[in-house]
């Protein structure tokens, strides 16, 4: 017998999914209220922890300026040590595991949500995505698009304004549109 599955769970998965589905956007309410109240928040509000730990599925203490924006936040996971600076947009139909003291600079964008490429498809409605992977002590370029299924590895530089559609090796520099791995690796 075939076990069927939930729209989130294909959402999770990768596969094509039905984001109008209520359950999805009961999660997408849910976490447009919360981040509306952390927005709000100054530096050194206690209320900011509550809310980064209710909102994302793993805080660890991240400093992430408002504003912030995302999809779901339960797939969104910092490692210990993360600093986001202003204007922060993570798209997370899939997980985004962001690992410890990564460094992300403004207005950069994290993106794992993928649209069919044909008009007939995407007035369908349907929409799948691929999970982003960011490594440790990474440093995220002010302005830069991560688009999905892209993992960078550890001390890796996103250059500013760089549009990452691939994988960054360890320790490369990936810079330009799209972005292109420097210091003699390959990405």
């Amino acid at each position: 017998m075939e076990t069927l599955l939930s729209e989130r769970d294909k959402m999770l998965s990768g596969a094509p999914y039905d984001p109008g589905c209520p359950d999805l956007v009961a999660i997408r309410k849910r976490a447009q209220a919360l981040m509306r109240s952390y927005n709000q928040t100054i530096l050194g509000d206690p209320e900011r922890a509550e809310l980064m730990q209710e909102l994302l599925g793993t805080w660890n203490g991240a400093v992430i300026r408002p504003p912030f924006h995302v999809d779901y936040g339960v797939n969104i996971h910092f490692g210990p040590g993360c600093f986001a600076n202003f204007n922060l947009v993570v798209l997370d139909v899939c997980d985004v595991r962001i690992g410890a003291r990564t460094q992300i600079g403004p207005n950069v964008q994290i993106l794992t949500a993928d649209h069919p490429r044909d008009a007939a498809s995407r007035a369908k409605g349907v929409e799948w995505g691929a999970p982003i992977a960011i490594g440790e002590d990474v440093w995220i370029g002010g302005g830069a698009i991560i688009l999905p299924g892209v993992t960078v590895g550890d001390g890796a530089i996103i250059a500013a304004g760089a549009v990452v559609t691939r994988d960054v090796p360890a320790g490369a520099t990936a810079r330009g549109n799209p972005a292109r791995c420097h210091d003699g690796k390959e990405g």
